[in-house]
Order: structure tokens, then sequence, then C-alpha cells
């Protein structure tokens, strides 16, 4: 299937430039390019159903010291959709990893929002010399459980059946605190914009890949780097004891207490500080 056709109607405040890589993927992505004297970049991953637009409300605070990249991932945002059947999490970090030879970025800083943080753990196995630090934004190291399988055969038949609009739509407003819902309409909305501009294939290759995945706690347990963990205290998606159910000697473990699973867009100014303290640490 092709690209969802509205994915050149969202309009985004940053501006996205686009490679294909080694595996023949195109993906857009966001490069605020200055690097500030510094060897390392900071790389933002976005969550399922999302894109580097998800990223808008903190890149140029975060710009204003460190490279920033946030790439779409494959099958979402504006970068293209594979036929395959299934985006194993393996893929994607394939994906970063050729994104970064492409601009020439030896070291990163990896942080992953939800699927983005599955990416940044499969990217940290399979390319640690890449890595001067990794992270996960409201995302665990633990595989899914067998409800969390079970949804994700749900969600598959369901954008099968009645597309991403409707998926997406039943989707994002379970992603925000509930407490707070009404409150981020704009947010919302905003998300849900995003979320139309998946690939109807991207997103079932997708949700196989999460389901596949497996266990990545050595991942984190086993590194010598620092790690970023991000809950939020009202997240209905990702528990705060599943993000912290792995950690190192260099962990550094952040809860937001006004954030669901979307801390980005509610209570961007904390998580932009979080993510600022912890690069300058490194």
């Amino acid at each position: 299937m092709e690209q969802n056709e509205k994915a050149d109607d969202i309009s985004q405040s940053i501006t996205l430039d686009a490679v294909v890589v080694e595996s023949g993927v195109k993906l857009a992505y966001y490069d605020s390019k200055e690097s500030h004297g510094l060897d390392t970049a900071l790389v933002l991953l976005h969550g399922y159903c999302g894109s580097s637009a998800y990223w808008e409300k903190i890149v140029d605070e975060l710009a204003a010291s460190i490279r920033v990249v946030a790439p779409d991932a494959r099958g979402h945002g504006r970068s293209s959709a594979p036929e395959d059947e299934i985006y194993g999490m393996e893929l994607f970090a394939d994906d970063l990893a050729g994104l970064l030879d492409s601009l020439s970025i030896r070291r990163a800083i990896v942080l992953g929002h939800s699927l983005g943080g599955y990416i940044a753990l499969a990217f940290a196995e399979r390319y640690a010399d890449r890595l001067s630090a990794f992270g996960l934004v409201h995302s665990t190291p633990l595989p899914d459980s067998e409800a969390a399988r079970a949804n994700r055969d749900k969600a598959v038949a369901s954008l099968q059946e009645s597309g991403v609009a409707a998926f997406v739509d039943g989707l994002i407003p379970k992603l925000f605190a509930k407490d707070r819902l009404e409150g981020m309409g704009p947010e919302v909305a905003w998300c849900k914009e995003i979320g139309y501009a998946t690939a109807q294939n991207g997103a079932i290759a997708t949700a196989r890949g999460m389901k596949a995945r497996r266990d990545r706690s050595e991942v984190i347990s086993g590194s010598s780097l620092p790690v970023l963990l991000v809950a939020g205290v009202q997240d209905g998606v990702i528990p705060i004891e599943s993000t912290f159910s792995a950690v190192n000697e260099e962990t550094r473990k952040v809860e937001l207490e006004q954030a669901g699973h979307m801390s980005m867009m509610e209570c961007a100014p904390q998580l932009a500080e979080e993510i600022a303290s912890f690069v300058r640490s490194i």
C-alpha cells in the first residue's frame, strides 16, 4: 500500500530533510545541524503512529546546546513504507545506523519514546559503539505480555478493517493523562493529525514487530553507558515499574507527575529540562 496521502498535508514548524539509507528506505528527518563543538548528537525517536513532529515543543530548547536529529521511522510521517510483513525493531535500528552514517554522526545519545524506546534498545544492542548514552521515554525493555500481544493482533485487525484514521482516533486519547485530557484538546487533535500520516501497511508491520520483540532488559543492566528512564505517573500504557524494570549503575530515573504517555505534549518544559540535564551530565 502507498504512504497515507495525508502525510504531505501535515504542517510542521520544523523543517525536514530526507535521505535514502542502505536498506532502500527513504527516511525523513529533522536535523538542527549545529554541533556546538560536541562530538555527539542527540537523537529523538518517536512513538507508534507518531513522527518527528512529536518533539516540536522541545527541539528548539535542546538544539541550543547540542545537535538534535529526529527521524520519522519507516512507515511513519514522511518516511517511506516498505511492503514487509513485519518491521522488526532490528530493522528500525539498522535504518537509524544508516541515517547516522549519512549525516557523518559517529556517536549519539539516543532517546526513544514508546516504540522509539524499543528501537533505541535494539540500536544499543547492535551498535553500542555508536552510543554516548541512551534512554527510554514512556517505554520499557520488557517484551509484550500475552494480553499485550493479543492487543497487537486486535490493532492489526482494526487497521485492516477500518484504516489508519479510525485506529488513530481511538488510540490517541488513551495516551494522555485522564485527568488532564479535556484541557489538552489542541494537543490531542495535533497528535491525531500526525497519526493520520502513518501508512496503513507501516502501522500493521510495526504492530507485528512490537509483538515479536524480545526482552532487552540486559541491554540496560549490562551496559556501562549512562541511561535515562522517563516515566509518567499517570501513564496508562507503560506503568512506571515497567519503565524502571532494568537499571545499571549509570541510570537516571525520572518521574513526571503531570504526564501520561505523552510528556512531550503534556509537560514539554519539564521533559526538555530533564533531557537537557541528562545531556549536560554526559
